[in-house]
């Protein structure tokens, strides 16, 4: 097992010492954040349940907890889907990413030391190694989770827990636009961010991530077919 994947079964913990609706909360969180629930399709409370093999109780708990967390909407008869972005949707959050996003790398530039720069180019060479085979999940995934991994480093829980929760909003149109793209075309700059973090300039790291942040929120913008807003 590679250090990226270390990193990634030990940051979390362990199922075992977590309730029931928390592992189905996370279980259905996953669907959503890394587009398996496709953005606008309708699913049923009951195809949810089938589908994580949880009783109807947990599953609407987590529904009820992704909602208020404006990632599901209900819809009536029973059946939520995953919100449409529209273009002013779209705008918020590049608004807010190119804020909160450098704002927690330069903190986490600050804060970071040897071994935390060893995992972060760990995760971020099996993200490379996804995007060559074309695993689309495995790209999703790591992707956040090594966006994730800065945030902790930066040590500001509250901004973190927001930046985190804006994935919810933009995570499953990141599916729409790779599932159009292919993994090949994606821009990555996690290499100017660890060159960055690695000499210990905080400024830098901000710039490469605001770059990362705009790069990938226009694919967004335009894989939907959004109006670009001046900046």
């Amino acid at each position: 097992m590679n250090k990226a994947a270390v990193k990634m079964t030990t940051s979390a913990p362990e199922k075992g010492r977590l309730p029931a609706h928390e592992l189905i909360y996370r279980q259905l969180r996953d669907l959503v954040l890394f587009g398996d629930l496709a953005p606008g399709q309708a699913v049923t409370i009951q195809g949810l349940t089938d589908r994580l093999g949880a009783g109807m109780t947990p599953v609407r708990e987590a529904i009820r907890r992704l909602i208020s967390e404006g990632a599901l909407e209900f819809q009536g008869n029973r059946r939520v889907c995953v919100p449409l972005l529209s273009a002013d949707n779209i705008s918020e959050l590049i608004v807010a990413r190119q804020w909160l996003d450098p704002h927690l790398s330069q903190r986490a530039t600050e804060r970071a030391n040897a071994c935390d720069l060893d995992d972060l180019t760990a995760m971020d060479a099996a993200l490379d190694e996804a995007i060559r085979r074309g695993d689309l999940r495995g790209y999703l995934e790591l992707n956040y989770r090594f966006h994730q991994r800065i945030y902790e480093l930066a040590d500001a829980p509250i901004l973190a827990d927001m930046a985190d929760g804006l994935w919810l909003r933009f995570g499953p149109s990141l599916r729409v636009v790779c599932g159009r793209l292919g993994t090949q075309n994606l821009p990555d700059k996690h290499k100017d961010l660890l060159n960055a973090m690695r000499a210990g300039d905080a400024e830098t790291a901000a710039r490469a991530i605001r770059e990362d942040v705009i790069q990938g929120m226009e694919q967004v913008r335009q894989s939907l077919g959004a109006p670009g807003a001046s900046r």
